[in-house]
């Protein structure tokens, strides 16, 4: 099932259920169904089957005529896992990590799967990772490895935008990971159950339709349950919280030379299973 927020001619962004009919609004045609994405996911038990039934009717809108918006407008946490492919740490001639490295893009990155990414008035090494991203479902703490796909409400397609200047110039990875729309992600949570191993994912990255990134997520060195394992022993995971689970090989800082994106750059990221985001970079105005 595809959970969506969207918006129609302007208006303020509402949960969807989208699926080849086309996109339902969901609080408008459940009347019992609670108002928010992480409020609907709170609810999942006992409003999936409305939602199913949902899903045979008829539509309200025509995926085409609606604006896809940030399936989560504010998570609570983003919690991203650095160095965990293979091949990304093989091209950045960098040891596998023998721990989890873990850092935080801030909520006011946020951004829809389709809106524009800024190019920062202060630095021009505006980076790229495609990033498959975990939403946890179920407010948890020392969840092991064996309960954690109970906590997971599903996955999306994220970009973990990154200003490499500011990433690099410092042991903290928080500042250069968290300008102004940053974290573009979506475009909905294909919920757990239509996933039957998040580990192998076909995962893209394309600029302007070059293929930089061509990968799969059995690539990773920490796999997404041992990530809910290890953060759940140091914080309570909330609903709605996003955990963003690394990139592979071909970003640009490590291409020879560094290939950075530039204004007017379309940057497209897929994972099989999932769907795609597509953001077109744009310099920043204010």
């Amino acid at each position: 099932m595809r959970l969506a927020m969207f918006s129609v001619a302007g208006r303020e962004s509402r949960v969807g259920l989208v699926n080849d009919r086309g996109v339902y609004d969901i609080c408008a045609r459940i009347p019992e169904a609670p108002l928010g994405m992480i409020a609907i996911l709170e609810a999942w038990g006992s409003l999936k089957p409305a939602l199913i039934k949902l899903g045979t009717e008829a539509a309200d809108h025509v995926l085409d005529k609606v604006r896809l918006t940030a399936p989560i407008p504010r998570p609570g946490k983003i919690m991203c896992l650095g160095l965990n492919y293979r091949d990304h740490a093989a091209e950045a001639a960098m040891a596998l990590p023998d721990s989890q490295l873990w850092f935080a893009k801030m909520q006011t990155a946020v951004n829809g799967p389709f809106d524009a990414i800024q190019l920062p008035r202060v630095s021009t090494k505006l980076d790229y990772e495609a990033e498959l991203a975990i939403v946890i479902g179920r407010r948890c703490r020392h969840v092991s490895r064996v309960d954690a796909p109970a906590v997971i409400a599903g996955y999306c397609v994220a970009n973990d935008v990154s200003v490499r200047d500011w990433q690099l110039r410092t042991s903290q990875f928080v500042l250069g990971k968290s300008f102004d729309t940053h974290a573009p992600f979506g475009p909905w949570i294909v919920t757990a159950d239509e996933i039957s191993d998040a580990q192998n994912l076909g995962i893209r990255c394309l600029v302007n339709g070059e293929i930089r990134q061509n990968s799969n997520t059995r690539e990773m060195v920490f796999d997404c349950l041992s990530m809910i394992e290890h953060l759940s022993q140091a914080m309570t995971l909330e609903p709605g919280d996003l955990i963003l689970t690394g990139t592979p090989a071909g970003v640009g800082v490590a291409s020879k030379p560094p290939r950075f994106l530039v204004a007017g750059d379309l940057v497209r990221v897929e994972i099989d299973g999932i769907g795609a985001i597509e953001n077109r970079v744009e310099p920043e105005l204010v």
